[in-house]
């Protein structure tokens, strides 16, 4: 017997004694992902020299020609005689010559296990000749583990005991002559040998066959989709099958028996396509043995169609029962030209219910065109409709295309939809890559073998530079440009690493780039998903039109806003959405007030990744994979952690005032000053926690900006007195001025001297846009029942638009906010409104933009709303000249969509800088990195039953796009409200992040105050669990703030390994630990929710329920379903009518211990409008005898010398209620500091 070791070939130095020279061989320009990244590690330099060639090339042949040569040695010393050699080091081959063990184990349950699946393997390689160390080469083995070794080591062919040097024996003798182990292991070996004439049989057909000797359960039942993930048994040859113990302290084993009696195994289709795509097919099915089967109709018959993609597995009979339970396992289809986007099956038996098939389920077959579909079980005897979408990319994505159209652009016309598609080698391709280990730089050129890309006023780019940078270990970007000119780029600062990640084996990532056509792969290393995959036909690159496609991991993605989305994870059946901010309300598929182009992915192994397109222009994104260009992409193994990275990428969220936090009442179509102060009388006389107050439009004389109405002339002593006691006031502002004013103006006037406003290009005009917004013409009285469109044209006066990109418009709007503060009336928060930038005429007054007409209509319009009518519709023309703060100056045609985004700074700063407070302003248009100013509300709704369920979906998108302080109109803005609607919604609303009641003109009042006492108590009730739990709310916005976590958090952000809450849009969670599951629906009094894995406690009876399961949750009408998650620590204090009093009562800690008696949270606290912080960690831990509180407190500060506060209040805890423990400890403390109780009183009551 001749032993082969450390063949692979093994070095204890990295490559040699002096290192490795620096060059392609031992630093290769793509390094796989081996051990230290690092080609020579623990082996030979990769220039060394073999007969063979450079070890480069050879080194996994070494242990290969070892053999070769110890086999030559060993025919030379032993002649004739059959011998034994073994290697650890194979190769395709190896096993002609040599057996193989399969190395140095551990002993270990896991590797016991382990060596079953490399066994098989070995089989597959051509090794029958397979074993591992018996009981464990490293470590000590225990009793058991050996034992059970030693049974399932009796069947492995090469059957060896081996340990270490170091450890104790192992051998069966040392455990006794009479031992269990030696027991055992004598009974199994004696079985061994007794079948040792089989076994040999089997090593000679696998010598002159090719068969398999130790062999998966598959190989003999391959039919039986059961075995398929078999690997804990095994079989020798055909006829004995070994089930071994691989546990401890079992003594049964649950294992698979297959059947080998066809009418039991599953059933298939295989569909061979005609020239048209179709197909038909029939199936018959009884019991196979009785009479008259027919005639009783005791049978099932299908017909099977195929038509265009589509399979109907229609039951035309379903009279037998198989007692098999038998399934249609495999579809396999023959003649699929390319490899399918989706394949979805529904089941119409019941209830239409459509599945989208993992990627797991899906092969093809380029070659020979043929589509596999596994796994499916389908049941005998219920009607499927399969479908299969070819990735068929739209060639023609404009309106009225034909085949003319079609060809001029060198595209494929088809029958199916869509009918214009991109050939295959459509797009660009490589022709030089540099790398370097900070990325990668690479030229591309437009394959002119097909004709432009249709647009004649979009001229075609030929050649093109790709960046690639490896910013981070969890962050990359690419940029696609023009290397001859000087484009607009969108001049939104982000926050990237100063320093790329140039070490390779800390990157979570690599990026293969495939050249022809030219597309760009990113690959997850731990896994070896494709997250981002170009490497598709039709990319296009043009003047006004930029196309890229990829390919998704999988059919779960989020985000892309700001447009209504009827469930949170995207429905990817040929849905397309538009990016363009606009004055429209929230609609389905209609592009609305901001532009997010960011998107979360979710992969099939639980991991995330985020992709942000860096794109200001207008763009839509369809659900076949199609967008803009992409410029970063972030990826993390946690979706909430994929969040974190994005926000620290575009700036982590703005943290509001402590009193932001509180319940706000607004109405557009307040009369006066006295209807207000009426609302607030009435808001106090009932009890009804209430924080601020605001003022819409109707406060401004003629709707300007800064002036007050004659009806409001008493609104700053109201307000005035309002701050005395507690409450906060809040305004709007529209970024619009009137320009027709009789009488003097300041706003305008200065504007003007500043030269704020948006103009015409100076080659075109020196003049300014004018638009119509709300403001009237001096001196007129408007007729409201005239149609809109009148209204505007007689009434509404010019307005100009300030350029917020200019520095001087900075200064000029500080100037008129100090202005109204310090001359007319004082203000806590600023609410910014119509700034996508809103117009009630389209591009400008008389409707004629200047200048090239190709901007207001492009080549290609994106699917937005009443795209037929240009970009300019409801806004300003896309000619129109804006300057940013370096002096560049840019067309509104490239950011238009950032209008808003650049007017929320200034705001913000205002705001600071002339209150002395951090306050709040909440914008209605924002674009990514605005949340760092601004918090938003979803706009202009509709009072509706849909518009509840649609506002936490709109929530949860604005956390991903870094926007916390978010929330709906509780009630509805447009049409009256219902009774019953608006108080589900205020439950609903009580848990916004901005919480406030809002309608519009023309509307009854639906303030909580507006309809009944058992209305206003319902609201009481839950607006003062809001307050009881503000202090929470304020730490999760602290910690989005600091961290960038989430506030409003989807379910899945904290299960995300439980593919149940990736479909939950219904239910939403206060940052980890509050889980709130509202009624949404009309007349219910049950709501079905989702309970996730952990301990949850009901919040309002501390009892704790099921989980990982679907549970009917009683709710009467004055109820919203609350729980709290166990292993969490959630401050509390006792709610007031405003924070101003809550602020003041002692503050308490609900302890949610978790299953093993654990707990853990964090509190921040300050003076609610400033600078200064502090924050307490919370840890509830259960030694034996005694409970332990630690409470720790740091202080952190800001060093903003305007802001800086020198004083910090600390408040005393005297509540802590532990849930889990059934006491409540009481006792006053100052913090911080250490206290232990023995003993705790009983809890009476939560």
């Amino acid at each position: 017997m001749s032993l082969q070791d450390m063949n692979e070939v093994s070095n204890f130095k990295q490559g040699s004694a002096k290192g490795c020279a620096s060059n392609n061989l031992n630093y290769p320009p793509f390094i796989p992902n081996i051990l230290d990244n690092l080609m020579y590690s623990k082996t030979l330099c990769m220039d060394a020299k073999q007969s063979w060639g450079n070890h480069y090339d050879v080194h996994s042949l070494y242990g290969y020609s070892m053999v070769l040569a110890s086999e030559k040695a060993l025919q030379r010393v032993f002649g004739a005689n059959r011998t034994l050699l073994l290697t650890r080091s194979s190769f395709p081959g190896v096993g002609k010559y040599s057996g193989h063990w399969l190395g140095d184990n551990g002993a270990n349950w896991n590797d016991i296990k382990w060596a079953i699946p490399g066994m098989l393997e070995f089989g597959l390689f051509g090794i029958p000749y397979i074993g591992a160390d018996i009981c464990g080469f490293f470590d000590d083995s225990t009793e058991e583990l050996c034992r059970r070794w030693m049974q399932v080591g009796a069947f492995y062919p090469f059957s060896r005991n081996h340990n270490a040097e170091g450890y104790k024996p192992q051998d069966p003798a040392v455990y006794g002559a009479d031992s269990a182990l030696v027991r055992s292991s004598k009974h199994y070996l004696n079985i061994r040998y007794t079948l040792l004439p089989y076994l040999y049989t089997l090593f000679y057909k696998a010598h002159t066959a090719g068969e398999t000797v130790v062999r998966p359960v598959l190989h003999e039942f391959y039919s039986d989709s059961a075995t398929w993930t078999v690997d804990r048994q095994f079989l020798w040859g055909k006829y004995l099958l070994i089930t071994p113990v691989l546990d401890p302290g079992v003594d049964k084993v649950s294992a698979y028996l297959p059947d080998a009696r066809c009418r039991r195994n599953p059933m298939g289709l295989i569909i061979a396509l005609d020239d048209h795509d179709s197909a038909a097919g029939e199936l018959f099915w009884d019991d196979g043995d009785s009479r008259d089967t027919v005639k009783n109709s005791n049978y099932i018959h299908y017909k099977f169609t195929v038509t265009q993609g589509t399979l109907t597995m229609q039951v035309t009979n379903n009279g037998y029962n198989d007692p098999n339970n038998l399934k249609f396992d495999n579809i396999i289809i023959l003649g699929v030209p390319t490899v399918p986007a989706s394949v979805s099956v529904t089941d119409v038996d019941a209830t239409n219910t459509t599945t989208i098939l993992d990627n797991n389920n899906i092969d093809y077959d380029g070659a020979k065109k043929v589509l596999t579909l596994q796994n499916l079980d389908l049941i005998l005897g219920e009607t499927y409709v399969v479908e299969w979408k070819v990735l068929r990319i739209n060639c023609h994505p404009e309106d009225n295309a034909d085949q003319a159209k079609c060809e001029a652009r060198g595209c494929i016309w088809d029958v199916s939809a869509p009918n214009c598609i991109y050939p295959e080698n459509y797009g660009y391709n490589v022709t030089s890559l540099r790398e370097s280990n900070e990325g990668m730089t690479i030229d591309i050129i437009r394959n002119t073998k097909y004709r432009s890309s249709g647009r004649p006023q979009s001229r075609d780019i030929d050649t093109l530079r790709v960046d690639i940078k490896y910013h981070s270990s969890d962050m990359l970007q690419f940029k696609i440009y023009d290397p001859n000119d000087d484009r607009y780029e969108v001049p939104v600062e982000l926050s990237v690493p100063t320093t790329p990640e140039t070490e390779e084996s800390n990157r979570l990532y690599r990026v293969a780039i495939v050249k022809y056509p030219f597309g760009i792969q990113i690959i997850r290393n731990s896994t070896g998903t494709i997250i981002w995959d170009s490497s598709v036909p039709g990319f296009t690159f043009s003047d006004m039109f930029i196309q890229v496609t990829t390919r998704l991991p999988s059919h779960y993605v989020y985000g892309f806003g700001e447009t209504e989305h009827k469930t949170f994870k995207h429905d990817l059946n040929y849905h397309t959405w538009g990016m363009f901010s606009k004055d429209q309300p929230p609609g389905y598929k209609m592009n609305c007030y901001g532009v997010h182009p960011f998107y979360m992915g979710l992969e099939n192994t639980a991991d995330a990744h985020g992709v942000l397109l860096l794109n200001s222009n207008a763009m839509g994104e369809r659900s076949t994979h199609t967008h803009r260009v992409p410029r970063n992409l972030r990826m993390n193994t946690i979706a909430r952690s994929c969040v974190y990275t994005d926000l620290s990428l575009i700036g982590r969220p703005v943290l509001p005032a402590y009193w932001s936090l509180g319940f706000q009442l607004c109405r557009y179509g307040y009369a006066n000053d006295k209807e207000i102060e009426t609302l607030y009388t009435e808001m106090k006389t009932a009890g009804i926690p209430y924080d601020v107050q605001y003022a819409d439009i109707d406060y401004m004389e003629r709707q300007l900006n800064f002036v007050l109405d004659k009806d409001f002339q008493g609104l700053p002593a109201l307000v005035d007195s309002m701050r005395d006691e507690g409450m906060r006031f809040i305004f709007i502002l529209d970024p619009a001025i009137s320009g027709n004013e009789t009488q003097p103006y300041p706003a305008f006037e200065r504007g003007i001297a500043a030269d704020v406003f948006i103009k015409w290009p100076q080659t075109i005009s020196d003049g300014i846009v004018w638009g119509k917004v709300w403001p009237d013409y001096p001196n007129v009285t408007v007729d409201e029942s005239l149609d809109w469109d009148t209204q505007v044209e007689l009434y509404r006066s010019y307005t100009a638009f300030p350029d917020f990109f200019r520095n001087q418009t900075a200064d000029w709007w500080h100037t008129e906010i100090k202005d109204f503060y310090e001359n007319t009336m004082k203000f806590d928060g600023i609410w910014i409104d119509m700034n996508e930038p809103a117009s009630f005429v389209h591009g400008t007054v008389g409707g004629k933009c200047l200048g090239d007409p190709v901007l207001e209509n492009p080549p290609y319009m994106p699917p937005l709303e009443s795209k037929h009518l240009g970009l300019n519709h409801k806004t300003l023309c896309m000619n129109s000249e804006q300057i940013l703060s370096d002096g560049r100056r840019v067309r509104h045609y490239d950011v238009h969509s950032l209008y808003g985004w650049s007017h929320s700074k200034p705001t913000y700063d205002a705001l600071l800088d002339v209150t002395g407070k951090r306050g709040i302003v909440v914008t209605r248009s924002t674009y990514p990195s605005s949340g760092k100013w601004v918090g938003h509300w979803l706009g202009d709704n509709n009072s509706g039953w849909d518009q509840l369920y649609k506002s936490i979906i709109g929530m949860m998108e604005f956390s991903l796009f870094g926007i916390s302080y978010t929330g709906a109109d509780i009630c509805g803005f447009f049409n009256p409200a219902e009774y019953e609607m608006c108080l589900r919604w205020s439950q609903l609303g009580a848990f916004y992040p901005y919480s406030r009641n809002h309608n519009g003109k023309g509307n009854p009042r639906q303030d909580p105050v507006s309809w009944d006492a058992a209305f206003a108590t319902a609201t009481r009730d839950v607006l003062n669990i809001r307050y009881t739990l503000l202090p929470y709310l304020y730490t999760l916005m602290f910690e989005a703030h600091t961290k960038g976590s989430t506030v409003i958090r989807p379910l899945l952000h904290e299960f995300v390994d439980d593919k149940t809450t990736w479909e939950i849009y219904r239910q939403f969670l206060w940052g980890p630990a509050l889980l709130i599951s509202p009624a949404l629906d009309p007349g219910v009094t049950t709501v079905r929710g989702y309970i996730p894995k952990d301990r949850w406690y009901d919040f309002h009876t501390v009892t704790v329920g099921v989980h990982s399961t679907m549970v009917d949750m009683p709710t009467p009408l004055n109820h919203i379903n609350l729980h709290v998650r166990g292993g969490y620590i959630l401050p509390w204090q006792k709610p007031e009518n405003t924070t101003y009093y809550s602020r003041k009562n002692p503050l308490g800690l609900i302890v949610a211990l978790s299953d093993a008696g654990t707990a853990k949270g964090s509190f921040f606290w300050d003076d609610g409008e400033g600078i200064g912080k502090q924050k307490v960690t919370f840890e509830h831990v259960q030694p034996p005898k005694q409970q332990i509180l630690y409470v720790f407190m740091e202080s952190l500060f800001l060093n903003r010398k305007s802001f800086f506060h020198s004083y910090l209040e600390i408040y005393i805890f005297c509540f802590f209620l532990f849930m889990g423990l059934n006491h409540l400890f009481q006792k006053l403390i100052s913090l911080p500091q250490k206290t232990e109780v023995d003993q705790w009183p009983e809890l009476d009551a939560f």
